[in-house]
């Protein structure tokens, strides 16, 4: 996975990348992509929380920039958020963080992205694996739903 060091912040945040990538303390990181089961994943997961968001007052979206932290932003595969106006980058804490596994992730990588959210006031992030077809809460290593 490449990496891109030592650029500012208002660089990446002015750049575009096709898929997004992430920022973490000034490196540019490309995501893994997913294949066939993630985009999959991906999409049944975000289908079912936009047909329930009139019900439960939430907008969810896919791939959107967060920032986790003054020199973070993350880009999830899925966010739900109270449904309000939010802007361009997600700056408060989502109701939920989907994070669907890549066959390239690594455990370590996954964990750091948990970890990112949870810091920034996250209560649920969900770890969804295509390939078992089972999913995780809390994946940082604190046990929190």
């Amino acid at each position: 996975m490449a990496t891109i060091s030592h650029v500012r912040l208002e660089a990446y945040l002015a750049a575009s990348f096709r898929p997004d990538r992430e920022y973490v303390d000034g490196e540019i990181k490309e995501r893994n992509v997913g294949k066939w089961e993630h985009a999959r994943v991906q999409a049944l997961l975000a289908a079912w929380f936009v047909n329930h968001e009139r019900e439960w007052g939430t907008a969810s979206s896919t791939e959107q920039r967060v920032r986790v932290a003054e020199n973070r932003i993350r880009v999830p595969d899925l966010v739900v958020m109270a449904a309000e106006p939010q802007p361009e980058i997600v700056t408060e804490p989502p109701l939920l963080v989907v994070e669907i596994l890549s066959p390239d992730d690594t455990y370590s990588d996954t964990q750091e992205r948990a970890q990112d959210y949870r810091a920034m006031g996250v209560e649920t992030v969900w770890t969804v694996d295509p390939q078992t077809r089972t999913g995780r809460r809390g994946v940082d290593g604190s046990g929190a739903a």
